[in-house]
Parts: C-alpha cells; structure tokens; sequence
C-alpha cells in the first residue's frame, strides 16, 4: 500500500491569499529558488547548499483550488539514491469554508522506504506547516493592522 507524505494546516484566511502565498516560493522555501512558480508550465529551481537541487514544473494551476508541481529533475547529496525525488509530484490542494482555508500538501512518491524519507518528511513539515503557514497568517496580520491604522485615522478624523 502507498504511502504517500502528506500534512495539512488549517487558517482564518481566504483561499486566494493561501493560493498567493504557495505560489511565492521564495517567500517560504529557504535557500536559492529560480524561474517561475505562479501559472502551469511555469519552471523553477531549488537549491539548498549542496545538499538539495531539483526542478519542478506546474503541471496543473487552478486558482485557489489546486497547484500540481511535477519534479522533473532531483539531486538530493545526502543518500546514495539522489535522483529520489525525480519523477514524483506534490499537490496543494486548497479548500475554504466557513471562514477559514484548509491547505493539504501531498508529496506523491515520497514514501517511507525511501532514504530520504525520515530527512524530507522534517523538512516539509517545517516548511508547509512552519514557513508557508506563518507567511499567510502573516498576510492577514498585515491586513488587519491595516484595518486597525485606518480605521483609527478615521475616527480620529471624526472626532478631532
């Protein structure tokens, strides 16, 4: 049975602030990422030192729905196998409702009898749930305090 890497967070954010984060790879991705990652068939990247290089495609972008990467190229210096990842995809499925926006990630391919597996799995957890995860709820920090300052001018506006 597969047994694919997938983790998931939940947040009081919109779907198209989720969308827009996950396509600013730089944003919450550490290390050196080039090309493009915001509409399918873009290209891009990754780096990390040299421990971690690969190349991914978008593959399938609907608008705060779903963001297919296809891993078309992997060098992964820390187990015999580097090509682990090349061949796999990763999914960002996106879902609102009620006020809040559920992101899953799913690292097809990225299975338990893989070397990399124990190594991978801490660094997408970091990243999805730790990295991506602050940066959108960093988005809505952002707007609210905007909200605040403003309303503030406002009223002091109204009432001086």
């Amino acid at each position: 049975m597969k047994s694919d890497f997938s983790t998931s967070f939940t947040v009081p954010n919109t779907a198209q602030e989720v969308f827009d984060a996950i396509t600013n790879v730089r944003a919450w991705w550490a290390g050196t990422v080039e090309g493009e990652s915001k509409k399918t068939g873009d290209e891009f990247t990754y780096r990390y030192k040299n421990m971690h290089y690969s190349r991914h495609r978008l593959t399938e972008v609907i608008p705060c729905k779903k963001i297919t990467w296809e891993t078309v190229e992997s060098a992964l210096n820390f187990v015999e196998n580097q090509q682990e990842w090349a061949g796999t995809t990763i999914d960002f499925d996106i879902t609102a409702s009620g006020g809040t926006t559920t992101l899953r990630f799913t690292h097809h391919g990225l299975q338990p009898l893989l070397a990399c597996y124990n190594d991978c799995t801490n660094a997408w957890n970091h990243y999805i749930n730790g990295c991506l995860r602050e940066l959108v709820l960093l988005k809505m920090l952002k707007t609210t305090a905007v909200e605040l300052i403003r309303n503030c001018l406002i009223l002091n506006s109204v009432f001086l």
